[in-house]
């Protein structure tokens, strides 16, 4: 017997003449072998990046006597074969390494992760003049597979829920019912960047016969509050108790945020700096797309007498909090030195904490808030913040984590849905992934908002960390499927969890 299982036999030499009868003369073969336990974006970019490198991409799935091993072979080998880029898979009860020996393939590749230690399969690829490459696929790929579905698969509703995730990790709708109602009993506070966005939908004209410009005319306007406004209007929809400590300028546009707020009975303690306009968002929309965006803002730090102003206003409201949520935009209103003054606050008093760093336009680093429940960036700001242009998924993941002394990460895929990285009870590490819920969004402009707030407050509330990351999933899908941020509500979820 051998760590997979059974003894090498003919088994394998019958594979061999299977891909060899598939493949037919000529082609290359790519072979790529793991244990793909659930099969996330980073498996399937690494499988592209397989699939470029050759002809006949052939996947060799490991039995179930490896340790790393938690979901059951045939259950494994049916995801990988459903990834419609693989011409076959197959479980592999013996060595990588002599499973090469016998097919030479003209490619192996391994997760780029693997280049810097001992490979046992370069030995074998060297016998016979094979090639082991590296790779972890491009940043930008997005999933053939979720592509295909869209286009074959009819959609009664833009919202899906996936029920093996549910399955997996032991819990059902209506457990997660039940964390929403708790919501009531939370008290949160908000810090961060105030933004208000502003939708002129325009009617188009045609071309300008002076120069190459779109002529279009607006025929009206919408106002919504956004930034770190928007995640105090989700939670206090959500049913908490919310307190949203800021930025403004002394504008216009700041009375129309404190009016909202109020519409939306939620408490603020607004600091307002005369050094600055208070952010404001326009997007010009014409026939549901949006032509032009144009940004009136400041980016520079706060004061120091405005910093011991935010700060006094966040200590006189966390004695009684719950959960303490860093919505930060980077346009200055969250110099690192309040951050580092307000995370130690809070842990004396044990407060949860919680943090997304956008950068859209702007440079951002997620990893200086240090010690959080749970970090939300995208793909593109988890990148930024480790200088990691290259690594795959997981180990992109895992180097944030670290580096932020965070316990969870979600990384917001766009398209390609969320990777959750998980710490439990004992410090060990556990992945998994969850696909974009809604097939059809109108403006994804809110969805990490949505997530970031939904999933901390049910961590506040008592969930596990798997029922948080879907219901945070939940409160994005819903809040694409229409244009401007409005607050979410907990019927809302409630209702289209029970759908």
């Amino acid at each position: 017997m051998n760590q997979f299982g059974r003894e090498p036999h003919s088994e394998g030499d019958d594979l061999v003449a299977e891909v060899l009868r598939r493949t037919g003369r000529g082609k290359r073969i790519v072979f790529v072998s793991g244990n793909f336990n659930i099969v996330h974006p980073g498996h399937l970019r690494l499988l592209q990046f397989a699939a470029d490198c050759g002809d006949f991409l052939v996947v060799g799935v490991t039995g179930d006597a490896l340790p790393a091993v938690s979901v059951p072979a045939e259950l494994r080998l049916e995801g990988v074969k459903a990834i419609g880029i693989v011409d076959y898979a197959f479980l592999l009860h013996e060595r990588p390494e002599t499973f090469i020996s016998k097919l030479k393939p003209s490619i192996v590749v391994k997760g780029k992760e693997y280049e810097n230690r001992q490979n046992s399969e370069l030995s074998a690829v060297a016998q016979y003049g094979g090639k082991l490459l590296f790779g972890s696929g491009e940043v930008r790929f997005s999933s053939l597979d979720l592509l295909q579905r869209e286009f074959l698969e009819t959609n009664f509703s833009t919202i899906r829920k996936p029920r093996d995730f549910l399955f997996r990790h032991g819990f059902s709708f209506e457990d997660m019912v039940g964390v929403i109602k708790r919501f009531a009993n939370l008290r949160v506070v908000v810090v961060g960047d105030l933004i208000v966005d502003e939708y002129i939908n325009c009617e188009p004209l045609g071309m300008s016969h002076e120069d190459p410009t779109i002529v279009v005319t607006p025929i009206h306007l919408d106002r919504f509050i956004g930034g770190a406004g928007i995640v105090a209007a989700h939670a206090r929809g959500l049913g908490a108790q919310v307190h949203y400590v800021g930025v403004t300028g002394s504008d216009s546009t700041s009375k129309f945020a404190r009016n909202t707020l109020s519409k939306f009975r939620v408490a603020e303690s607004f600091v307002e700096d005369d050094s600055r306009p208070t952010t404001l968002k326009q997007r010009y929309r014409a026939s549901g797309k949006t032509l032009l965006r144009v940004s009136h803002l400041k980016g520079h730090d706060i004061s120091s007498e405005l910093v011991e102003k935010m700060f006094n206003a966040i200590s006189s409201r966390v004695n009684d909090c719950d959960l303490l949520i860093f919505s930060d935009f980077n346009y200055g209103c969250l110099p690192q030195g309040l951050v580092d003054k307000t995370i130690e606050l809070c842990k004396g008093k044990n407060i949860m904490m919680v943090a997304d760093s956008q950068a859209s336009s702007q440079v951002s680093d997620v990893s200086r808030f240090r010690g959080m429940r749970l970090l939300t960036p995208t793909e593109h700001e988890a990148r930024l913040a480790v200088r990691d242009m290259s690594s795959g998924l997981v180990v992109l993941a895992e180097r944030l984590r670290n580096q932020a002394e965070a316990q969870h990460l979600f990384v917001t895929l766009g398209a390609e849905g969320l990777l959750i990285h998980a710490c439990d009870e004992r410090g060990e590490m556990h992945t998994d992934q969850l696909p974009a819920f809604n097939t059809a969004p109108k403006d994804v402009s809110g969805a990490g908002d949505s997530l970031l707030t939904c999933a901390s407050m049910a961590l506040a509330a008592g969930a596990d960390v798997w029922s948080a990351a879907y219901l945070g999933c939940i409160a994005a899908a819903c809040q694409v499927s229409r244009v401007g941020n409005l607050p979410l509500t907990a019927d809302e979820l409630i209702t289209e969890l029970r759908s």
